[in-house]
């Protein structure tokens, strides 16, 4: 296409419209102007208008209304956006054809809203609405989840963003949000609500850049462009995606309008409007709204899993919780206790609603797990163990039947950066293990015996993998041990004391299933016949993947665990630790719970917590027999 927009607007009659004319001729200032398949949207002083293609007016809605947005959907409906500024509320619709098929509105509360943007994302099946505002606040909002619409919108996020953020537009099939920082730069952020930001700069002001005034509009189109409108001058910046980001194309002036304010694309038409309410349209094929969002084909789609049950926030925000531990009340499972890791002070202990009930401040732990029947001060207890980063130590801990916990022996290692751990207990002898890790790859197995009295630890074999491990589990029932390199992927080695050192890695994080980091690892195991899966943290996607544990040690299942609208808990995010229970837990999780670290702890925004999901959704995604 070319982008010589002086001719094109002038000579080749691709100017639709200059002012809008009211009943009796005279001019009306135009506020903002759409263009969609369901027909055009404009507005004005007093209200806005939805008309047919034939001009006919279908509805009209009283107000001053501004950011007109649109997204199509595979349905073929459309869903519309605007703000109503006179009283900051939010107004959608979904349109099909002739009719509003659904609408909703809602008052903004938490800031002064300067452009609204939809995104669609496939993999969650979420529909949320970006809000953009004054002193760099903006939310995310939640309409619909699996197709369905919620009775009222959600937040979901609160957005940190730059004090003088102007306007927004979503690559929805890239999941990328795009942001104006008025004259200052252009950014790009990540979409989805559980990701990291992941920002990152596309441009900047002259001379170390191309922005040369202030960003008032950003739309994104079909054939995978940014359009820029700046202000004054009025300037159409153009950027194309290549690969991960985007490279600026051209800048053309729009000497029609002394300044610019709004950006409209829909069905082939690009509208500007400048702040005395001129309107410029723009004809052209090249300016289409993105397609639809279609659901993912995979051949291993991301499933969703919720939680129903969530911790207390630590009280101090940044990385804190780390790993978790589950511990079983056989005799009263509503009674049973969470064990977390909290890395800058000891171990926190919950009960099953999520309050904290004890905190043992040992110093910086990082992981923590445990098992059963070990007996200690003349009493049958359970055991739980901890590697200790403060002096690179491991730190037990001795559970009694009513689920208190206190430490016992804490033993020296020869680690200079000691990180993962897990427990193993060998149902052949009885004998229990602790696996310890250092960043170095080094791998210690330590034998942990009883006198009755107390506990001593000795060291019984080495194993080693190249580069940094941290996640580790013990399939106990058939002596293995599964060891998580960070980078690389898991590696399987005998478990058993006098077994052979060498490992094998057996399942490679491959950029696409598993992500790195890999992180948390936990062991579904075999019952009833059915065989065992390994369940690892895919960091580098918020993710979580379900592996065979015998050749090919395939991947069986892959799933996001996501926010619970219903009951008001965000998903996960960070995916670090993780444990996995067939135990009861009580009322809620008869059949066990999957229980994982949340990085970013969103509704709302506090420190980093844990997040509990019944495991019979897990159950519900592995392989038909």
């Amino acid at each position: 296409m070319n982008y010589s927009f002086i001719a094109t607007l002038v000579s080749v009659s691709m100017l639709l419209s200059c002012q809008a004319q009211s009943q009796n001729g005279s001019t009306t200032a135009i506020y903002a102007e759409l263009n969609t398949t369901a027909g055009p949207f404009q507005s004005s002083a007093t209200s806005l208008v939805w008309r047919d293609h034939k001009g006919a007016v279908l509805q009209q809605w009283p107000g001053v209304f501004r950011r007109l947005k649109a997204l199509p959907q595979a349905d073929g409906s459309v869903l519309v956006a605007a703000i109503e500024t006179e009283s900051n509320q939010l107004h959608w619709w979904q349109l099909n054809g002739n009719r509003v098929q659904r609408s909703g509105k809602q008052w903004v509360t938490q800031l002064v809203v300067d452009d609204v943007c939809w995104y669609q994302s496939a993999q969650n099946k979420q529909l949320s609405l970006f809000l953009i505002g004054d002193r760099g606040l903006g939310e995310q909002w939640l309409l619909a989840q699996d197709g369905k619409f919620l009775a009222a919108p959600l937040s979901i996020s609160h957005l940190n963003l730059p004090t003088d953020a102007t306007a927004c537009a979503v690559d929805q099939h890239k999941g990328r949000l795009y942001l104006a920082e008025g004259a200052t730069a252009l950014w790009s952020y990540n979409a989805e609500v559980e990701a990291d930001e992941g920002r990152k700069l596309i441009d900047v002001r002259a001379p170390l850049g191309k922005l040369s005034g202030e960003i008032k509009a950003l739309e994104f189109t079909a054939g995978n462009t940014l359009l820029a409108l700046q202000e004054e001058p009025a300037l159409l910046q153009r950027y194309q995606t290549q690969g991960d980001t985007l490279v600026w194309q051209q800048s053309k002036a729009i000497s029609a309008l002394e300044s610019a304010e709004q950006l409209g694309l829909s069905a082939g038409i690009l509208s500007m409007v400048s702040e005395e309410g001129q309107l410029l349209q723009l004809k052209d094929t090249a300016y289409q709204m993105p397609t639809a969002v279609l659901p993912e084909r995979s051949t291993l789609p991301m499933q969703q899993l919720s939680p129903t049950l969530e911790t207390v926030a630590v009280s101090y925000r940044g990385d804190a919780i780390d790993d978790p531990a589950v511990w079983q009340n056989a005799k009263s499972p509503d009674q049973s206790r969470i064990l977390a890791t909290d890395k800058r002070a000891g171990v926190a202990v919950y009960n099953m609603k999520g309050e904290q009930v004890q905190f043992l401040q040992v110093g910086r732990v990082n992981n923590i797990d445990l098992r059963y029947g070990l007996k200690y001060q003349g009493k049958t207890q359970d055991i739980a163990a901890a590697t200790l980063r403060a002096d690179n130590s491991v730190q037990l801990f001795a559970i009694d039947a009513e689920g208190q916990v206190k430490t016992a022996l804490k033993f020296a290692t020869p680690f200079s950066d000691i990180y993962g751990l897990c427990l193993y207990q060998s149902k052949r002898s009885g004998q229990t293990y602790v696996f310890a890790n250092d960043k170095d790859g080094t791998v210690l197995q330590y034998q942990i015996s009883s006198d009755g009295q107390s506990w001593s630890a000795q060291e019984v074999r080495r194993l080693k993998v190249p580069s940094q491990p941290e996640g580790c589990v013990t399939d106990d029932q058939n002596d293995l041990l599964f060891l998580g390199e960070e980078d690389v992927g898991i590696w399987r080695f005998a478990a058993d004391a006098n077994a052979d050192t060498q490992g094998e890695l057996v399942i490679k994080a491959d950029g696409d299933v598993l992500v790195a980091d890999v992180e948390g690892l936990a062991l579904l195991p075999e019952k009833d016949g059915k065989p065992a899966y390994l369940l690892a943290s895919s960091q580098g996607n918020d993710s979580y993947v379900l592996f065979q544990t015998s050749a090919p040690y395939q991947a069986v299942a892959r799933f996001r665990i996501r926010l619970n609208a219903e009951l008001g808990i965000d998903g996960s995010s960070e995916t670090d630790g993780l444990e996995l229970t067939t135990l009861s837990l009580g009322k809620g999780f008869e059949q066990g719970a999957v229980i994982v670290q949340d990085g970013r702890n969103r509704m709302p925004e506090q420190g980093q917590n844990l997040k509990l999901v019944p495991l019979q959704q897990l159950l519900e995604l592995l392989p038909a027999d």
